[in-house]
């Protein structure tokens, strides 16, 4: 996936497993542990969520991504 095409999917405010599953190249069970392990983070810490998405800002922390890279990566692709 391009740095364009990841930057507009973490542009997003929820993250679905579809889009975790993209994100970190990880099949579809992998990708259910990392959304349960930041569900159970969450909710331990008393926020509550909508069914099945997680804030996108919290895969890009648990995923270790750089947003800034991504970004100068996507300046010298145009």
């Amino acid at each position: 996936m391009t740095a364009v095409k990841t930057l507009e999917l973490l542009s997003k405010q929820w993250c679905t497993l579809q889009d975790l599953m993209k994100l970190a190249t990880l099949g579809r069970n992998s990708a259910l542990k990392i959304r349960k392990e930041i569900i159970t983070d969450l909710t331990d810490q008393g926020y509550k969520l909508p069914c099945n998405l997680i804030p996108m800002c919290e895969v890009v922390n648990k995923l270790n991504i750089n947003v800034f890279y991504l970004k100068d990566m996507a300046e010298l692709g145009k």
